[in-house]
């Protein structure tokens, strides 16, 4: 994927991403090797006012290389309002995960959390490269940790429950705490009402403000 963009940071940030291969050369556990070979998925954008903040690539996406290419991705997709077309759009949407590289499963076949060395390397790089961006979608608790830091509450659910004030902080970029759009996720969706009412809503009109 290509902006056109002819920055040279963001060229170099982008080799330099598809090169990293430090969770499986110097994992920040000893022992804790990537067990396969690393691919890192992201998507860097001189252009994009909206950033997808995720928690880290799937087996799909490992194997695609092509970020939020699964059933998530359809209802993060149906969520914002938007076509697959648009959504893999780099001058519209730029997208990096909290972990770059698919983490591997547990021991009940659940993806592991993103990898601990991502985030504190790539992630003031990426978004340092992005100053154009004005809304952060951070899906998930960690996604939610990193860009919301003491403001987040101790629970997903009053994380987001509390989109409008975090919306309403008086910091650039904007940022909007979504639940992950897992099937693992379908149970809560219909708890919370709420979400679907009132969250997506706003989140389909600043989507769609940004990207006209």
């Amino acid at each position: 994927m290509d902006d056109g963009n002819p920055s040279g940071g963001i060229a170099a940030l982008r080799a330099a991403i598809a090169a990293c291969r430090l969770c499986r050369d110097a994992p920040a556990r000893a022992g804790d090797t990537l067990p396969h070979e690393p691919r890192p998925v992201a998507v860097i954008s001189g252009t994009a006012r909206i950033l997808i903040a995720g928690q880290a690539p799937g087996l799909r996406v490992h194997e695609s290389g092509l970020p939020f290419n699964d059933a998530s991705g359809d209802r993060l997709r149906s969520w914002m309002g938007v076509s697959r077309e648009e959504f893999y759009d780099p001058e519209k949407f730029a997208i990096v995960p909290m972990g770059l590289c698919f983490p591997g499963y547990d021991a009940h076949g659940s993806d592991l959390p993103p990898r601990r060395e991502c985030a504190p390397l790539w992630r003031p790089r990426a978004i340092a490269a992005m100053p154009q961006v004005e809304l952060v979608l951070a899906i998930g608790q960690y996604a939610h940790a990193w860009h919301l830091g003491a403001a987040k509450a101790s629970s997903m659910t009053e994380t987001v429950r509390g989109w409008r004030r975090h919306l309403g902080r008086n910091e650039r970029p904007a940022v909007l705490p979504l639940p992950h759009p897992s099937w693992r996720n379908t149970g809560w969706l219909k708890r919370n009402p709420w979400f679907e009412e009132e969250v997506l809503p706003e989140l389909r009109k600043r989507v769609k403000t940004l990207t006209e």
